[in-house]
């Protein structure tokens, strides 16, 4: 038995407790890299959109890893604000504040953004309109993916940023030394109370996210049946 077990009984219960936590975290990153992949798919098959597809990088870091996902969301973010953008233009005042009207009829709105999108791209499929509206009026930008990129950029920036996706492949006594590297055994405590509070917002924050756009592509579903 380690030294630092027999002064800090507690230790190997934290081991556990930081390796479970590491893998939740892993969990919840692969299906927001999932979840993101959707949402580009219907961005580009319906808004005429380029948007790449990515993968978690198994080789790399978790930093490296939200760092993709900063970038694939950013530029989400950037296509929907360009979509907002070509609406402006095209419409007359009065049809574009129609868009954001909470009491306006949404088949009306869905009309509007259909007529705007067969003239940006030559043709439209049937749920471009659809899907625009719903993008432009809901918080899927302004809320779930600016919050989950600010929490990204967090986790990549805390001391769980520099741990390696793949260790939970190898044994434990190296998991714990990739995720503790040079800390002291006894700060155990401190780095599974970090890794909760991360943990918590991070899974929180990716319900909403992964909700929001269950919302788009189950519409793009039924429209499609």
């Amino acid at each position: 038995m380690a030294l630092s077990d027999l002064l800090y009984p507690d230790n190997p219960k934290r081991r556990q407790e930081l390796i479970h936590l590491h893998q939740e975290l892993l969990d919840c990153m692969s299906t927001n890299f999932r979840a993101t992949n959707e949402l580009a798919g219907v961005l580009n098959e319906h808004l005429g959109c380029t948007i790449t597809y990515i993968q978690m990088r198994e080789s790399s870091t978790v930093k490296e890893n939200c760092d993709i996902m900063i970038q694939a969301m950013s530029e989400i973010q950037h296509q929907v604000q360009k979509i907002d953008s070509d609406m402006k233009e095209k419409l007359e005042p009065v049809l574009y504040q129609k868009l954001y009207d909470i009491k306006e009829p949404e088949l009306e709105k869905i009309a509007i953004a259909h007529k705007v999108f067969s003239i940006v791209l030559g043709e439209a499929t049937s749920t471009a309109g659809m899907v625009a509206v719903k993008l432009l009026g809901s918080n899927l930008i302004t809320l779930t993916v600016s919050k989950l990129i600010s929490l990204l950029a967090q986790i990549g920036a805390s001391v769980l940023g520099a741990i390696s996706i793949t260790i939970l492949g190898l044994g434990i006594e190296m998991i714990l030394h990739a995720i503790l590297g040079a800390m002291e055994r006894n700060q155990l405590l401190a780095a599974v109370r970090s890794y909760e509070k991360h943990l918590a917002e991070f899974k929180a924050a990716s319900e909403k996210y992964q909700c929001a756009i269950r919302e788009v592509t189950s519409l793009v579903r039924q429209q499609v049946q």
